[in-house]
């Protein structure tokens, strides 16, 4: 690879690591503002979805792959996660139940 590709393959993964850093630190400050909770939740979702974008594509590469390849690892993830959801937030809901519950 001559040093000019590796010099922007550098530059590329740098920014990615600073777009990266921004959208957490805005979801860091957005933690502490007044926003109604969907408005909050809702940000949070987008800028969560941008991140996972950005970290497929240019940390794992499937911005180089096929988009067959592409769509796959993404179903995939879609899958786990939902499978995950499904699977852990009746739990989640009653320790929150108990919690509130246990401070009244």
């Amino acid at each position: 690879m001559s040093q000019l590709a590796t010099r922007h393959s550098h530059r590329l993964y740098w920014r990615t690591w600073v777009a990266l850093l921004v959208l957490t630190t805005v979801m860091i400050v957005l933690d502490g503002s007044p926003l109604p909770r969907r408005v909050f939740v809702g940000v949070l979702l987008g800028a969560m979805l941008v991140k996972a974008a950005l970290i497929g594509a240019h940390f794992m590469h499937l911005r180089f792959e096929r988009g067959s390849l592409a769509v796959i690892v993404i179903i995939g993830l879609l899958i786990t996660g939902t499978l995950l959801f499904v699977l852990i937030a009746p739990d989640a809901m009653r320790i929150a139940s108990m919690m509130q519950a246990a401070h009244r």
